[in-house]
């Protein structure tokens, strides 16, 4: 029953009249052929591909989930021939190295992308995202021979990959995990270990899987300095590149989850399974970053993806549902009820839905904009720019968007009433479906602990003074746009408040030590709504040079709520971090 159509008018809006990605793409060699006619095609065609072929199975892999049988997954009816077509149809290969396979579109492109497959099929979208980490890192780090053999079949969609990092009695703590790598003396070595929550570890979707595993060697450094990775395909190839004989890891059981039931959720055991070294030594997982800080992106678009189509879904039932009188009149004078669209709640539900979703996917577009300068762009100061702001608004983005994405859907299935805790309608899959992306790849608190202590205490703040300088710059240019006044006014006054708090927060740290970990998540939300006010007084300030137009109008009136109703809420997330930790650590622990 959910109703989902891409919102590519929205899309195009950002991409192409905000952040004017053309001029960026055309600056720059490795994207210069991409214009906005081919970018607009490409959404278009995703649309109808998400639509038509992702979301009828969404319902339907919810209810019959995957199985296992001694070792053997099976996803739902209708997951491998539409991953046969999605494949086929080279949506596996859209940001790939075209050296090998790939198509080489930008990834400011593929976050729109990526937005999409995840609201219409979460479960569905996790198995290319997680192949197309995968394919990322070894473009970064593995060794020519590498690349050549495994690159183009899983850009291909004929092989997939994994990331296999956590152990059972280690979650984000790596540098305690005990998989070992031994040497065989040809360049190969001998893997062995067990891994717990591994998305795609087994199913039967590719002829093969490639898994990029973290161990440690022999004689290692202690703690996470002593990390390599390695990888180790399900299947050896033979000479000629084709799948040849098992290798030693096999599907130990599958998990039994609230959400996400299509997607297989793995513990794998590797028995002196053959790996090959990525990257150097030891240096395993600044190699697996590079793939995990791409996923962290992605995993936050799974919150504004579904946020998107529970969005869609209760206006459509708002429009349709008749319940009680509008309060300034009657609405449907041929009824004995309104729609309950007229309501001023169920406005505030929807008005609130609507700004964090556009808001987060500006945030998506822009920072996609920074991953294409780091990685394409030619004047080295510009990338070490582009490189700082992703490192410090990663973690923003991935909490952000999931955190806003969970509550985005509760409030759609709450427009629905009592059916929106009705199977049927769709709802309540949302909800379970966006719980998990709070917790997978890093969970949000540690997301917290990266931006506050690594990115904000560490360096004294100055990624975030390079931010606010771009911000008052764009600020202070943008002045004279009369129509948004008052909301440029609120943006200054929040851009400073970020600016104390940042410096509250590194004099707390040199004074407490548990300062970081008692106001992280506080400062992460503070510095999340205060990034959406200066996106949506960007997009504002565009929109008002056409204000008559339908799509400008409703982003004006749509920026005007956030500044009212939403980003108030940083100052009181703001109050809440200055207490400090004194209170919350004081409680003896015998008192719990």
């Amino acid at each position: 029953m959910a109703t989902y159509k891409a919102p590519l008018d929205d899309m195009r809006f950002v991409l192409n009249d905000v952040f004017e990605a053309e001029k960026l793409w055309a600056s720059m060699p490795a994207t210069a052929e991409v214009t906005r006619d081919l970018a607009d095609a490409i959404l278009e065609e995703a649309g109808k591909m998400v639509e038509g072929l992702l979301l009828p199975l969404n319902r339907s892999g919810d209810e019959e989930g995957c199985r296992w049988d001694d070792g053997v997954v099976t996803t739902p009816t209708g997951f491998k021939e539409a991953y046969r077509t999605f494949a086929d149809n080279g949506w596996t290969a859209l940001a790939g190295n075209p050296a090998y396979g790939g198509q080489g579109m930008p990834k400011s492109l593929s976050v729109l992308f990526e937005e999409m497959i995840h609201a219409t099929n979460t479960s569905f979208a996790l198995y290319p995202l997680l192949s197309n980490g995968a394919t990322l890192c070894l473009d970064a780090h593995a060794s020519e021979e590498l690349k050549e053999l495994y690159l183009p079949k899983m850009y291909s969609g004929e092989w997939a990959g994994t990331m296999c990092l956590t152990e059972p009695h280690c979650g984000t703590d790596l540098g305690i995990m005990r998989s070992k790598a031994v040497p065989n003396g040809d360049g190969s070595f001998q893997v062995s270990g067990t891994k717990i929550f591994i998305t795609g570890g087994e199913h039967d979707l590719t002829d093969n899987i490639i898994h990029l595993v973290l161990a440690k060697l022999p004689g290692a450094p202690e703690g996470s300095k002593g990390i390599s990775l390695f990888l180790v395909p399900k299947f050896l190839p033979d000479a000629e590149g084709k799948v040849g004989e098992r290798n030693g890891v096999q599907c130990g059981s599958i998990e039994h989850k609230m959400g996400i039931k299509g997607s297989a959720t793995c513990m794998l055991n590797f028995d002196d399974a053959k790996g090959w070294l990525v990257g150097e030594e030891n240096q395993g997982l600044a190699a697996m970053f590079t793939m995990m800080n791409y996923e962290r992106l992605s995993i936050g678009l799974q919150g504004t993806g579904l946020g998107e189509v529970s969005y869609q879904s209760a206006v459509a039932y708002a429009k349709d549902r008749l319940q009680g009188r509008s309060a300034d009149g009657i609405k449907n004078a041929a009824g004995n009820a309104d729609p309950i669209i007229h309501h001023g709640d169920v406005r505030r539900m929807l008005m609130t839905m609507r700004a964090l979703n556009e808001g987060g996917r500006a945030l998506a577009a822009y920072l996609g904009l920074q991953l294409d300068t780091a990685k394409f762009g030619e004047d080295a100061a510009v990338k070490a720019k582009a490189e700082d702001r992703v490192a410090l608004l990663t973690p923003v983005a991935k909490a952000f968007f999931t955190d806003r994405g969970l509550e985005t859907c509760v409030i759609g299935q709450q427009v629905f009433g009592g059916h929106g805790y009705i199977r049927e309608w769709g709802m309540e899959q949302f909800v379970r479906d966006a719980r998990i992306a709070q917790i997978y790849e890093g969970t949000n608190g540690i997301q917290a602990l990266d931006l506050a202590g690594r990115k904000v205490a560490r360096n004294g703040g100055k990624s975030v003074q390079a931010f606010l300088v771009d911000a008052r710059e764009w600020l202070a240019a943008n002045r004279d746009v009369a129509v948004i006044g008052k909301q440029l006014d609120q943006l200054a006054e929040s851009l400073d408040m970020l600016d104390s708090l940042t410096s509250e927060l590194i004099a707390q740290a040199g004074a407490d030590g548990n300062a970081i970990s008692a106001s992280a998540c506080e400062y992460l939300d503070v510095f999340g709504y205060v990034v959406y006010a200066w996106l949506w007084a960007r997009m504002m300030a565009v929109a008002a040079q056409h204000a008559d137009q339908p799509l400008q109008s409703a982003k004006l009136i749509t920026g005007q709520f956030y500044f009212e109703r939403l980003l108030p809420k940083a100052k009181s997330l703001a109050e809440q971090m200055r207490a400090g930790s004194g209170t919350m650590m004081s409680l003896p622990v015998e008192a719990f």
